[in-house]
């Protein structure tokens, strides 16, 4: 198995062992993969309510957010197909760490809100595009296929947003910190099969990123 071009918002590529698990384990991706397409529109409607004076984050996360919730009702109806029923999962430490290393105080805090939620966005389009590539089910492989323009979008707005008020170099700069934060989260032990996530522990350790987006 390879993996597909690398995504330069991030720090690491994801491992084969990541994509073995996710494989043998579609029914638990996909499940999560609802979970995280419902939790991504919050993210943008949670952004749009803590900065209201800032208008352009209404023009571009609102139908960001519509867009997440029209992905999570796509894989809820292909998991209604299959009788999978939506039940909720043990999350793994992934979001918490990024959570974590956002700092408190503005302007900081908007800055890393929007390189998070990229970070996360970036990242859930890499292992669709792995699963998209090497997925045995063909109906997956279809569904995150279709997704993987929308994943690139989403996480190029973000950028977009952060270097807008932030500048090219304040905002690659701290991208570059936050991306080392985000393969440290999934720098982890190889989990149980039982416990393989959109966003669980499995990256291929690499030099550190260069640069920033584009």
């Amino acid at each position: 198995m390879t993996a597909p071009a690398r995504v330069k918002w991030l720090a690491a590529p994801s491992s084969v062992a990541w994509l073995e698990q996710a494989i043998a384990q579609p029914d638990l991706v996909l499940i999560d993969h609802a979970h995280c397409e419902r939790k991504a529109a919050g993210v943008a409607l949670q952004l749009m309510f803590r900065y209201p004076s800032d208008g352009q984050l209404g023009e571009v996360l609102s139908p960001l957010a519509r867009e997440e919730l029209e992905h999570f009702e796509q894989v809820l109806q292909l998991l209604q197909r299959r009788g999978i029923a939506l039940r909720p999962l043990p999350a793994p430490g992934y979001g918490a760490a990024l959570a974590a290393a956002v700092r408190k105080g503005e302007p900081e805090r908007m800055l890393d809100s929007f390189l998070v939620a990229g970070l996360i966005e970036a990242r859930s389009h890499e292992r669709m595009a792995l699963l998209a590539a090497h997925s045995p089910d063909g109906e997956l492989r279809a569904l995150y296929g279709e997704l993987l323009v929308s994943e690139a979008r989403h996480f190029g707005l973000y950028w977009l947003l952060a270097e807008g008020r932030y500048g090219r170099e304040a905002t690659a700069i701290r991208l570059e910190q936050l991306a080392a934060v985000e393969k440290e989260a999934l720098a982890g032990p190889r989990a149980d099969a039982a416990q393989v996530r959109m966003h669980s522990a499995g990256v291929e350790i690499t030099p550190p990123m260069v640069g920033g987006l584009g």
